[in-house]
Formats: structure tokens, sequence, C-alpha cells
């Protein structure tokens, strides 16, 4: 089930958080930790001041506007970024630089990861220069980065092994939404740690979802809801394509569509991208997108669900990425639908 958290602080007192199998739509092998308690110290005597300063770590096309909304927010950060060009971009007014992840940690702290992959997420956990083991006892991991739940299970036990909470937060949105504090955040993890990052949740988007204590769920609901959209840039490359080899003006066409059937953000904004045939800005690259689409694959492989139109986009953006348009926005996979139809797909 999924709830919309309330704004506003939680409070509470010594909190013994265990682990334990999900039921439901996550399965009893999902489980995230076995036998481990782990006690959060979210008192009201506790010292907030310490919460305002974080690391964060990832400042990439995502991480940057985040970063800095963040500081708007009144937090202190101790930013990593494996370019230090990035971290010079994000300012020095509240920021602390750090030289590698773990100088972004403090013992019993919140540490916030966006990174780019599952590979790029362990490394700067239990890496070379990691700060998985600074974070310490009583700390929590912030991860929201698009990563499988395998790799969430994995880090939720591996924090869970030396006290310290794993918490998935995963976001809709592109950069500009970011920049405007528009994300949409589904968050999973222990309840006590849930809470305690919750103001910082609501310093970067419009609205939380809970999806309860297995931080693998958070995740499922994030490639889930990617497969949807790409899902649904595929269907419009198609069917707009369909409509200008037939004579009709794809852009008349998506319009219509637009404000009558398929009247949500996705269909609006991707829609008028792909019917004009423009180059869309790069806010989510095809590379990653094909990178979602494997996980997607991955998790249906281990479930054992059956996905045709997962298999057929992993084609057609692995073609993508055959003709070098790997760094362009992932709407660019309709250049490949306007190619088979013979229509020319430009760059």
């Amino acid at each position: 089930m999924c709830v919309a958290v309330p704004r506003g602080r939680v409070h509470g007192t010594q909190v013994a958080v265990k682990g334990r199998g999900a039921t439901g739509p996550i399965r009893q092998r999902d489980a995230w930790i076995i036998n481990v308690t782990i006690a959060v110290n979210f008192g009201r005597n506790q010292d907030m001041s310490d919460e305002r300063t974080i690391g964060f770590i990832g400042l990439g096309q995502m991480g940057m506007p985040m970063a800095a909304n963040l500081l708007k927010a009144g937090y202190h950060l101790r930013a990593y970024n494996r370019s230090a060009g990035r971290l010079a971009e994000l300012g020095t007014s509240g920021v602390t630089p750090a030289t590698k992840p773990a100088e972004a940690a403090v013992s019993g702290g919140i540490v916030v990861t966006m990174v780019a992959n599952d590979l790029a997420l362990e490394e700067v956990v239990h890496g070379v220069g990691g700060f998985g083991e600074v974070l310490g006892e009583g700390g929590v991991h912030l991860s929201m980065s698009t990563v499988a739940p395998a790799t969430a299970r994995r880090l939720a036990a591996y924090h869970a092994d030396r006290a310290s909470i794993y918490v998935a937060a995963p976001v809709f949105g592109r950069p500009d939404a970011a920049a405007a504090r528009k994300l949409w955040i589904c968050v999973a993890g222990a309840a006590a740690a849930r809470a305690r990052v919750h103001p910082l949740l609501e310093a970067l988007g419009q609205k939380v979802y809970d999806f309860g204590e297995n931080p693998a769920a958070a995740n499922v609901v994030k490639l889930a809801g990617n497969f949807l959209i790409v899902t649904a840039l595929e269907a419009m490359a198609e069917a707009f394509t369909l409509a200008a080899k037939s004579g009709v003006d794809p852009e008349r066409f998506a319009t219509v569509m637009g404000e009558t059937l398929f009247s949500g953000p996705v269909y609006q904004n991707y829609g008028r991208i792909i019917a004009s045939g423009a180059e869309a800005p790069n806010g989510f690259r095809l590379s990653l997108g094909k990178k979602d689409v494997d996980l997607v694959l991955q998790m249906a492989n281990e479930s054992r669900v059956p996905l045709p139109l997962a298999s057929l986009l992993h084609d057609r953006l692995l073609a993508g990425l055959a003709r070098n348009r790997g760094d362009m926005d992932w709407s660019a996979l309709a250049l490949g639908v306007r190619e088979d139809a013979g229509l020319g797909g430009g760059s």
C-alpha cells in the first residue's frame, strides 16, 4: 500500500527497529534484514542543529539542483563528486568540499547519495575511500539513485551489520523539476529513519510517497514507473510516425491526444518533443534509460514475469547506443522509429 506522508517533523523517543521479511508484492525472499535490531536515538533532546549538516554525494544533472535546494533550505553540505569541477559550480557558501566519500560522512549523521548507477553507488559506500565504515551507529544512508532492488537489499544488510540504516528514496522528475522542488519521491526503510530524513525530502520535492520498511520496495516502484514512461515514449513515437506517413500533422495529433485522452505530463511534455522531431534538452540520457530497462528485465527474470515490451525497448535503446545516441535524451529513441519507417531519423 502507498500512502502520502504528511508534512511536519516527527519527534519520538528511543526506537528499536527490527528488520523482517516483507509481505505482499515483495515476497519473503526479498527480506532486507534478518535478526538485526537497530536502536535509533531520535529523542526530543537530540541536538537538531547536527541534523542541518549532512553529507551529499553526486552532483550530476539531478544531484546538483537537489544539493542547491538543500543549501537554500538552510542545510550545510559535506559534498563529494568524482569531478571536482562540479563542486566548484555548487559554490562555497554552506559547502565543505570532500576529497573522498568518507569525508562526506560523520558518525551517526546522514549521507544523501544521488549517483548514476548501482556500481557507482556501491563504490562510494564500500569501495576505496567509501563512507560505509564512517557512517557509524545510528547513521542514515539516504539513497536517491535509481538502482536494482537487489542492490538496495545488499546495501541495507551492509549498513545493518554496522548499526547504520539504509533508506531508499528514488525520485520521479527531470532536472528542471529537481531545480523547482517539484520531484515526486518514493521512500522506504526503517520507520524512525524515514521520519528523520523526511524534512530533507520536503526540501527536495512536492510530495513524498511512503512504501514501508523494505527499502527495495521504493526501487521496485521507481523502475516500474520508468518502464511505464519509456513504454509511453515508444508508443508515441510509433503513433506520431504513423500519423506523419499518413499525411496528418504529428504535432497537431499530439496536441489533441495531450488535451483529451492522454492529459498527463509524460504525454504532454514528451509528446510535443517527439512530434516536433526536435532534439530534446538532455534531461535523462538514453544510456541511462537503457540501464533502467536492463534493471527492469533483471527484476522480471528474478520474479518470473514475462515483459515482452521491455525486451522490445531493450533492443530499441541498444540500437540508439549503436548509433552513438547514448548522450542524447532518451526521447531520441523516436529517431529509430522514424528510421524504421523510412523517414530518416536525423543525427
